[in-house]
C-alpha cells in the first residue's frame, strides 16, 4: 500500500511533540506505511522507536522550488509515492501551499506551532483529525529491548551498580532563556541528597558544555557525564532513569515520550511547548535569576516522582 508521507524538518522536540499527531495517522491508516521526512538523526530516532516505518533525509524532496512559480523539477520519489501528505512546514507560504497541493492533491500544510495558546502537541493532533482527549496517544513509546540494555551497559561502566536510584539532569538547553541558573540546579539535588540520596547523570548536547561546567563547578557531589550520546543510547539510558529534571529542550521531550517521570522547566511565555506526555511534569520557573521558591517547587516535583 502506499505510504503516509510527513514532513517535518524541525528540531528533536518539535518533531516528538508530533508523536501523538503520528499515532493518530497510523490509527487511521492502520495498513499505510508511515514515512518521516526530518533531519536524518531525528528521522533515526523514530524509526528506532517505532514511531513511524521509514525515515528519509527532508533535504532529499528538493522542496525549495515550491516556493516559487515556473517549473518544477522531476518530483522527488517520496511526493510520487505517498497516497497522502501532511506537512507541517511552509504553511505560512501561500505559494508553496499552492504548489504543494497541485502535486499532491489533498496534502495537509499546516504551521508547526498554534498562533495561541494551545499546547504544540494538541494543534499537531487536530490537524490529522485526531482527538486531543485520546489518552493512548500520550502513551510512553517503546524502547526495545536492545537499546535498553545499551543504556544499562553504559551506566554500569559509567560506575552505576544499581543500588541507588538514578537522577538524569540536563542544564543546557537552545538558548539563554530557557536555561534555569546552573546554582538552582545544584540546590535542588544538594536538597535531594539530604534524604534520597540519588546517583547523578549530567547530559551534554552538542551546545551545553557551557551549561554543564556551570552545573559541575556548584555541585561537589560526583556526577557520571553522558556527552553528546547518538539518541537511541540516550532512550535506552533513559529506561533506567528513576526522575529527569531538565529545561526545555528536545532532550526533555525525549525523556518523557521514552515514559521517564519528568521534571521539565519552563518559562510563562513557552509553555505551550510542554511534553505531551502524563509521566511529565511543567513547572515554570524563572530563568534570568534564581528564585528560591522556584528551587523549593522543582524538589517538591522532584521527590513527588521518587515518591
Amino acid at each position: 500500500m502506499a505510504p503516509t508521507l510527513v514532513i517535518h524538518p524541525g528540531a528533536l522536540g518539535d518533531v516528538l511533540l508530533a508523536v501523538p499527531a503520528l499515532r493518530a495517522l497510523r490509527s487511521r491508516y492502520p495498513e499505510a506505511p508511515l514515512s518521516l521526512a526530518a533531519q536524518p538523526r531525528i528521522g533515526e530516532l523514530l524509526v528506532a522507536l517505532g514511531v513511524v516505518d521509514r525515515a528519509l533525509p527532508f533535504d532529499s524532496l528538493g522542496l525549495g522550488p515550491f516556493f516559487v512559480d515556473g517549473p518544477l523539477p522531476e518530483r522527488a520519489q517520496a511526493l510520487n509515492e505517498a497516497a497522502r501528505v501532511i506537512s507541517w512546514f511552509g504553511a505560512r507560504d501561500p505559494t508553496f501551499v499552492r504548489r504543494l497541493s497541485e502535486v499532491a492533491p489533498g496534502a495537509v500544510v499546516a504551521p508547526p506551532a498554534p498562533a495561541g495558546g494551545l499546547p504544540v502537541w494538541e494543534h499537531l493532533i487536530r490537524t490529522v483529525g485526531g482527538r486531543a482527549d485520546e489518552q493512548l496517544w500520550r502513551a510512553p513509546v517503546t524502547v526495545p529491548p536492545p537499546l535498553a540494555e545499551e543504556g544499562l551497559s553504559w551506566l554500569g561502566t559509567a560506575g552505576w551498580a544499581g543500588a541507588t536510584r538514578l537522577v538524569l539532569i540536563h542544564p543546557g538547553a537552545g538558548g539563554a532563556a530557557k536555561r534555569w541558573p546552573a546554582e538552582g540546579f545544584a540546590r535542588m539535588l544538594g536538597d535531594l541528597a539530604e534524604s534520597e540520596r540519588p546517583s547523578v547523570v549530567v547530559h551534554e548536547g552538542p551546545s551545553d558544555a557551557g551549561a554543564v561546567a556551570a552545573f559541575l563547578a556548584r555541585y561537589p557531589a560526583p556526577a557520571m557525564r553522558l556527552v553528546e550520546p547518538p539518541l537511541p543510547r540516550l532512550a535506552g539510558i533513559l529506561r533506567h532513569v528513576a526522575v529527569y529534571v531538565g529545561n526545555d529542550s528536545g532532550i526533555s521531550h525525549l525523556a518523557g515520550a521514552a515514559g521517564t517521570p519528568s521534571v521539565v522547566l519552563f518559562t510563562a511565555a513557552t509553555l505551550a511547548w510542554r511534553p505531551w506526555a502524563l509521566n511529565a511534569r511543567p513547572v515554570v520557573v524563572a530563568t534570568s535569576q534564581l528564585e528560591a521558591t522556584d528551587v523549593a517547587r522543582v524538589v517538591a516535583r522532584v521527590r513527588e516522582l521518587l515518591t
